[in-house]
């Protein structure tokens, strides 16, 4: 932008941010009118912000952000698209029907952002748009939930103590953990077992999950274990992996998938057999090879991620004890 630009649209933000707030700004406290009362917070960043008492109209800006809105019975008003895809994370396609996209995981729109008048803007540091905390924070309250490779729970539970939902937030919390259980008491013959999660893009796979993600959390609260490439934090959201090591993508079952639907996955094995050291892993040749949905096995989401991770599982690993 130039110089004059960007005057005119700190501008034009703050203008928006005071329509917003109406008498809310400059207002503490909620000794004001319930619909514009505040509260201070202190975010992931050790920023203390003002924000809504009760929020309403909510800017999700990151995938664990949107996660959490709707695990929680709320639906964001503007949202980032899915990693790797051009709309909605689509493990929530069905959710998010109509909600506009503002920003993608590289960069945020701050037009669109400021067109849809939010009352507070959350993000986290899986998302470029943690660079312009200034600017978004000029259009709304904004908050950070988490810092980069944080514990996915406490970022969740703070997205639910900042949208004035902390008991829903552990309530939520339980019950995916009592699911879990259960599924861990059906898994019979399958206890124990090793599983891969693997992503397949242009010809080539990427281990992803790793670590104690939704994914890789998940995975271990159910006894199951990681084949050894897998194991720990990885480096980054993804690591890939050479055809020339691809036995170290081997386990008892293999998840494989890619960034988009289960059918574009069926179509990455495809291709994926037309290798002849795909076709050599032990897991193959058991025909345990489990074709997902990628978007929830790839994302950073949050508990909604983690119950589409644990129904692939589920209808996996239990129907075959």
């Amino acid at each position: 932008m130039t110089g004059h630009t960007i005057s005119r649209w700190a501008a034009m933000a703050a203008s928006a941010a005071c329509v917003v707030f109406l008498a809310g700004c400059g207002t503490s406290g909620a000794t004001g009118d319930a619909a514009v009362a505040t509260r201070p917070f202190v975010d992931a960043q050790h920023r203390t912000v003002d924000i809504p008492v009760a929020a309403k109209h909510v800017v999700a800006l990151s995938e664990p952000t949107i996660d959490a809105t709707f695990a929680l019975g709320m639906s964001p008003v503007g949202i980032t698209a899915g990693r790797g895809q051009q709309d909605a994370p689509g493990y929530l396609a069905d959710r998010l029907d109509g909600v506009p996209i503002v920003a993608t995981v590289g960069a945020v729109d701050l037009e669109k952002v400021a067109a849809l008048h939010p009352d507070l803007i959350v993000l986290d540091e899986t998302t470029s748009a943690k660079e312009e905390l200034d600017e978004l924070s000029a259009i709304a309250p904004t908050i950070v939930t988490a810092r980069l490779k944080a514990d996915w729970r406490q970022a969740f539970l703070t997205a639910a103590d900042a949208l004035g939902k902390s008991a829903e937030g552990r309530s939520t919390l339980d019950d995916l953990d009592n699911d879990i259980a259960a599924t861990k008491s059906r898994l019979g013959s399958n206890a124990g077992a090793s599983v891969s999660v693997v992503r397949w893009q242009n010809g080539r796979p990427a281990a992803v999950g790793q670590g104690a993600g939704p994914v890789g959390q998940t995975i271990a609260a159910l006894g199951l274990t990681r084949p050894r490439d897998q194991q720990g934090e990885g480096p980054g959201h993804s690591v890939p992996v050479s055809l020339e090591m691809l036995n170290t993508i081997d386990a008892d079952w293999i998840f494989f998938g890619t960034l988009g639907d289960r059918a574009s996955g069926e179509a990455a094995l495809v291709d994926a057999h037309k290798l002849q050291v795909f076709d050599q892993l032990g897991g193959v040749r058991a025909n345990h090879v489990a074709v997902v949905a990628g978007s929830a096995w790839n994302t950073t989401g949050g508990p909604l991620a983690a119950r589409s991770v644990l129904g692939d599982l589920s209808a996996t690993l239990t129907d075959n004890t």
